[in-house]
C-alpha cells in the first residue's frame, strides 16, 4: 500500500513544475494548459464512480496491479509524443490507473487495518506525500539533466512499475481462491448491504469537503511554480517551493490522521487549516516573492485537510462496503468539484494577466470548504443515515 502511495501524485507534481516547459514543446495556450492541468480531477471523478462497482466482480487486488500498469504505460506514452492531444489522452490513461487506487486505499486499510485506520491512513497519506514533493523537486532537475522535459516526466513511469511486483502473487493467490469458491455450489457467501452516500446528507457534505480541498490542492500542484516564476524566481527555485509545500506536508500527513482519530468533534482541525490556507493566500496575492517560505508553509499546513478528508472517510462508515462506497462518491464527486479549479485559475491568469483574480476563486472555494467541514466535524455513520 506504500509503495502504491507513492504514485499518487507524482504524474501530476512532476507536470506542474515542467509546465512551462510543457507549454513550450508542444504549443500549449493557456487555457490547454488548464485543462491539461484539470485533467487528474476529471480522470479521478470519472474513473473513481467505477470503482466499487469493480470490486464486487473482481479481487481488489488484481484491480490494483491493473491500475498501476496502466498508470506505468500512461506516463511512458504521454513522454513521448509531440502531439498536444495525444498528450492529454495518455495523461488521461495514466490518470485512469490512479484514480482507482485512490478509491481502492481507503477500502483496503478498513479491511486489513480496522483497528488502527488512523495510524495506517497516515502512513500512507505520508508516503503520498513523499512521493509528491520529490516529483516536485526532481522534475525540473532529471529534465535538465536529460536535456528534455520528457526526461522528467517519463521517469516515474519505473517507481510505478516497481509497485506493482509486491502485488501479483496476492493477485494471483486471490483468482485460486476465487476460482475454487465457483468450484464449489454449495458454498453460499451472503451479499452485504448496499451504501448509498448520494441519500445520505454526510456523503454530499464529505463531496463537498473532499471537492473544495482537492480544488485548491490541484490548482496549487498545477501553477503555483508558474506563480513563483512570475513572482521573480528561476524555475528550479520554482519546483523547490512547489516541493516544499508538499516536504512540510510530510509530517502534516502523518499527525494529522491521528489527531482526528482522537477528537471527540474535527471542528479545531477544520477552523485551523481554513485559517493556514486563508493567510497564504492573502500572502501569496500581496507579497510572493518576500515572504514565499512563510506562505509555503502555510499553504503545507492548510492542505492538511487532505489527509483530514481521508481519515475522516474511514471514521465516518462503520464497514468496509460502507468505507468503499463512501469513498468512492466523496472522491469521485468531489473529483467533479474539483476540476474547476485548475482550469478557472488557468483562465483566469491567462484573461487578466496576473494572479489576484486565481486567487480570490481560491478565498472562495475555502468559503464552502470549511462550511462543509463543519458539517462533517460531529461523529456520525454513512451506514445509520
Amino acid at each position: 500500500m506504500l509503495l502504491v502511495a507513492l504514485n499518487l501524485r507524482t504524474a501530476v507534481t512532476s507536470l506542474g513544475a515542467l509546465l512551462d516547459e510543457i507549454r513550450d514543446g508542444l504549443g500549449l495556450s493557456g487555457t490547454m494548459a488548464g485543462l491539461v492541468t484539470t485533467l487528474p480531477t476529471i480522470a479521478f471523478a470519472g474513473l473513481g464512480a467505477l470503482t466499487p462497482w469493480l470490486v464486487r466482480r473482481v479481487a481488489p487486488a488484481r484491480v490494483l496491479v491493473v491500475a498501476m500498469i496502466v498508470l506505468a504505460a500512461g506516463q511512458v506514452l504521454r513522454a513521448a509524443t509531440d502531439s498536444a492531444w495525444i498528450f492529454v489522452l495518455t495523461s488521461a490513461l495514466a490518470l485512469a490507473g490512479i484514480a482507482v487506487a485512490n478509491i481502492l486505499l481507503p477500502m483496503l486499510v478498513k479491511q486489513h487495518f480496522g483497528h488502527r485506520t488512523g495510524l495506517v491512513t497516515g502512513a500512507y497519506t505520508m508516503a503520498l506525500t513523499l512521493g509528491t514533493t520529490v516529483a516536485a523537486a526532481s522534475a525540473v532537475p532529471i529534465a535538465h539533466a536529460f536535456g528534455s522535459w520528457r526526461a522528467g516526466l517519463g521517469v516515474w513511469a519505473g517507481l510505478a512499475a516497481v509497485a506493482v511486483l509486491p502485488w501479483i502473487p496476492l493477485a494471483l493467490r486471490t483468482r485460486t481462491r476465487a476460482g475454487a469458491r465457483r468450484a464449489t455450489p454449495t458454498a453460499a457467501v451472503a451479499a452485504p448491504t448496499r451504501v448509498r452516500p448520494a441519500r445520505t446528507r454526510l456523503g454530499w457534505a464529505m463531496a463537498v469537503y473532499f471537492g473544495a480541498q482537492s480544488l485548491s490542492g490541484y490548482a496549487i500542484m498545477g501553477w503555483l511554480a508558474q506563480l513563483f516564476r512570475d513572482a521573480g524566481y528561476r524555475p528550479e527555485a520554482a519546483g523547490l517551493l512547489l516541493a516544499g509545500v508538499t516536504a512540510l506536508g510530510v509530517p502534516i500527513a502523518l499527525l494529522m490522521p491521528t489527531l482526528a482519530a482522537r477528537l471527540a468533534t474535527l471542528r479545531p482541525l477544520v477552523l485551523g487549516l481554513t485559517t493556514a490556507s486563508a493567510l497564504a493566500y492573502l500572502g501569496l496575492a500581496f507579497a510572493p516573492h518576500g515572504a514565499a517560505l512563510l506562505w509555503v508553509a502555510l499553504l503545507a499546513l492548510g492542505q492538511g485537510a487532505f489527509p483530514l478528508i481521508l481519515t475522516t472517510i474511514g471514521l465516518r462508515a462503520r464497514t468496509a462496503e460502507g468505507t468503499v462506497a463512501l469513498s468512492a462518491f466523496a472522491q469521485s464527486t468531489g473529483y467533479v468539484i474539483a476540476a474547476l479549479g485548475p482550469l478557472m485559475v488557468g483562465i483566469l491568469y491567462e484573461v487578466t494577466g496576473g494572479w489576484t483574480a486565481p486567487i480570490g476563486f481560491l478565498l472562495a472555494a475555502l468559503v464552502v470548504q470549511t462550511a462543509a467541514g463543519m458539517a462533517i466535524a460531529r461523529p456520525r455513520y454513512v451506514e445509520d443515515e
